[in-house]
């Protein structure tokens, strides 16, 4: 499994973290991980959806509540 990106890069708490595996099959090998040690594991195609959901603005309404 290599690294794509690590979306915290401050600290070493087990920051969010992207990743592909190329061993896995093909509806399974893009990988999210958080830092409570769970996982979310999709496929490129879906993984293209929510970058371009991203891009395209969609997700700028989210709101997060702390």
């Amino acid at each position: 499994m290599r690294s794509i990106a690590r979306f915290c890069g401050q600290c070493s708490c087990g920051c969010p973290e992207l990743f592909f595996d190329h061993t896995a099959p093909e509806e399974r090998q893009v990988v999210i991980t958080d830092d409570f040690g769970q996982r979310v594991e999709m496929s490129l195609d879906q993984f293209g959806s929510i970058v371009e959901a991203a891009k395209n603005g969609s997700l700028d309404n989210l709101a997060l509540v702390h």
